[in-house]
């Protein structure tokens, strides 16, 4: 986590600053609690309130989202400007990232492969690169890994396998992540946090026990806050969760795109408003029967549409 520098790196940013002519400092907001927001400008942690124009407009300001705020005195600041963002999440609620880690367990608790397809689709409906990640290797063996590369390896999605005991995997996790912001997402008892400490030593996030009864996780997260691998490696941290809301956009039409794996072969269908469902000549039904689609990919398919058809009823 990104903390208050010395007195010479708050003079580096405020030059920065005048240099550029501007009265305003640029930063990114690291998190938000209680009525204050955390920005982070060259190293330097401000206290930032908002003027009130924000505040009467009922501006939603989120983690990651670029802002220009001025210093009114050591460390604090108040925001002036929201700069635009190149995309948003509201859950969990965050701004300008370039990738969704999808976090799933091997075990305690066993990967919710719906939850997953849901979170893929989630992604790049907000043109937000999904990767994923499979946490407790340790608990599983490598039939089990095998499985779970072929269900999301022929859809074109990163896949990692990792193990915060043994370490088995992190450092090609962490390439992953360098130069970009990411976020990790993900149902509670996944190791979400244990991830976060085993990338950074540094960070000591509270991590949570399972529950013997319920094989399910107890949220140590409480809200969104991003930490700072390096100066160009952004991660946050998200409370867990057990279901996800598909966006209210989608058409049932668009839905088929969002699985990487139907695209080469839509154009095969015999009808073009082809559901993928009951029409005959299906390429999609084909590639499923020939094993080049895996069953649970496109039974997640089916029940998103169907979430789909009743949200465009609903409206």
């Amino acid at each position: 986590m990104i903390d208050k520098k010395n007195d010479s790196d708050m003079e580096s940013c405020l030059q920065s600053a005048v240099a550029s002519d501007c009265q305003l400092l640029e930063g990114t907001i690291i998190k938000g609690y209680s009525g204050f927001y955390y920005v982070s400008c060259a190293g330097v942690l401000y206290e930032c309130s908002l003027r009130g124009k924000n505040k009467q407009k009922k501006v939603k300001f989120l983690p990651g989202d670029k802002v220009q705020f001025s210093v009114i005195g050591d460390g604090v600041g108040a925001i002036e400007t929201l700069l635009p963002r190149k995309n948003q999440l509201l859950r969990p609620p965050v701004a300008n990232l370039d990738q969704l880690v999808i976090l799933a367990a091997m075990r305690d608790p066993l990967p919710d492969l719906r939850l997953i397809d849901r979170l893929t689709v989630f992604a790049q409906w907000n043109e937000i690169a999904p990767v994923i990640c499979f946490n407790k290797w340790d608990l599983a063996d490598s039939a089990e890994q095998k499985k779970l590369a072929e269900i999301y390896e022929p859809a074109g999605f990163p896949v990692f396998f990792c193990s915060t005991v043994t370490g088995q995997g992190i450092a090609e996790l962490k390439a992953a992540l360098q130069g970009k912001f990411s976020v990790l997402a993900g149902n509670s008892g996944v190791g979400k946090s244990s991830i976060m400490n085993a990338i950074s030593g540094e960070w000591q996030l509270a991590t949570g026990e399972i529950s013997d009864k319920l094989k399910r996780g107890r949220h140590t997260t409480r809200h969104v806050e991003l930490f700072q691998a390096d100066a160009d490696t952004l991660i946050a941290d998200t409370p867990g969760f057990s279901s996800l809301q598909l966006p209210e956009d989608i058409k049932r039409e668009e839905l088929s795109r969002l699985f990487p794996e139907f695209l080469s072969r839509l154009s095969h269908c015999r009808f073009a408003t082809c559901m993928h469902r009951n029409e005959p000549d299906c390429a999609i039904k084909e590639a499923l029967a020939q094993g080049e689609i895996a069953p649970s990919r496109y039974e997640n398919y089916l029940a998103f549409l169907e979430e789909v058809i009743q949200q465009e009823r609903s409206y």
